[in-house]
């Protein structure tokens, strides 16, 4: 496996922090609180279930949580923790804690005048969108076997294709109840707007998930999604990715071409066929291949 670049001044070896949350100002535990006010009314009706049933149990609406206090309530649930980084880490970092059963998370909240976009992930992307559904038994495997999948994928040379998994799954994910689409993907949960965009807008293609076509599937780093995956239950992605062999799947992949961002198949399962009218009237495309 490649070695990754050392962890700057004070940083632990493997890349964490003290989260200080002793030194968190008022204003920015009030700036949490009126972001999770705004999202969990937002997500009354489109976010799955289990999601809002960790966002429940784990109490988060009081200020930008304690993560040693957080790390507590999840291992006791599913034997998960949280820990602080001091921004993005490495890959192979990224995925020994996610092996490891611990989920990384940045320390900054977004400034006041910047409540809608984000350039780098903040503590409210990281913990409101990513950590309730760790409280989920099933989810909280998937995102273990991917760590262990991922560590794998860097010796294959495949890092980038294995990155829209995680992409159109955990970061953007919708998934089909009874009751219709719901999402539970962080990167749509964290959102006011892609949290409507994503379940209202005709704009987008919604289209069954299959592990081959996501993972020949580019996706947008600057804009909501052109297109999202919806998978049938947490088991299935669960149990997707515990009974693929990737080492053929990779080789696999290097012979067929990747696919266009708006792409529809004959195969495809599709729940929306979009218009694409939203990603005509923005800038020029930004995908990371």
């Amino acid at each position: 496996m490649p070695t990754h670049a050392e962890p700057p001044p004070g940083v632990a070896a493997d890349w964490t922090i003290p989260q200080a949350w002793e030194r968190y100002s008022e204003a920015e535990h009030a700036r949490w609180r009126r972001l999770y006010r705004r999202q969990v009314a937002q997500l009354a009706g489109r976010a799955v279930p289990e999601f809002l049933e960790g966002l429940a149990r784990l109490d988060m609406a009081d200020g930008i949580p304690d993560f040693r206090r957080l790390s507590g309530q999840l291992m006791r649930l599913t034997g998960w923790q949280v820990v602080a980084v001091p921004g993005l880490v490495p890959d192979d970092v990224f995925f020994a804690h996610l092996a490891e059963r611990r989920f990384v998370a940045g320390c900054f909240i977004r400034a006041a005048d910047s409540l809608d976009y984000l350039e780098a992930p903040d503590v409210f992307h990281d913990v409101f969108g990513h950590v309730p559904l760790l409280a989920h038994p099933l989810f909280a495997d998937y995102l273990e076997a991917y760590g262990k999948g991922g560590l794998r994928s860097i010796r294959f040379g495949a890092l980038h294709k294995l990155a829209r998994l995680y992409w159109y799954t955990v970061e953007f994910g919708l998934i089909e109840t009874r009751d219709g689409l719901r999402i539970y993907g962080a990167g749509i949960v964290s959102s006011h707007g892609e949290s409507a965009f994503a379940l209202d807008d005709p704009s987008p293609n919604r289209l069954g998930f299959d592990l081959v076509r996501v993972m020949r599937t580019p996706y947008r780093i600057d804009d909501y999604q052109q297109s999202y995956f919806v998978i049938p239950s947490f088991r299935h992605l669960l149990e997707t990715t515990l009974e693929t062999d990737f080492a053929p799947l990779y080789d696999r992949l290097e012979q067929l071409p990747d696919l266009g961002i708006a792409d529809i198949l004959p195969t495809d399962r599709v729940f929306t066929r979009g218009t694409q009218a939203h990603a005509r009237v923005r800038a020029p495309l930004r995908s990371a291949s």
